[in-house]
């Protein structure tokens, strides 16, 4: 019974779920370092002929925007 979330969802699910409710339990100041640790940034570089171009970070939300 101990692994029952298993039935439910996946490991990268309940890791996601403990780490947004651990994240909501700590004091302001630390919750905000902990949502800044989270966020993800895409970034990528186009080569042509074997030489790479200039690198371009795009944050989660640049990213959203640039795929709709």
């Amino acid at each position: 019974m101990s692994a029952a979330w298993r039935n439910v969802f996946t490991y990268n699910k309940f890791a996601q779920i403990t780490a947004r409710a651990l994240r909501n339990s700590l004091k302001e100041e630390q919750r905000i370092a902990a949502e800044k640790r989270g966020l993800t940034s895409v970034r990528y570089q186009q080569w042509e002929n074997g030489q790479g171009g200039p690198q371009i970070t795009l944050s989660e939300e640049e990213a959203a925007k640039k795929s709709s």
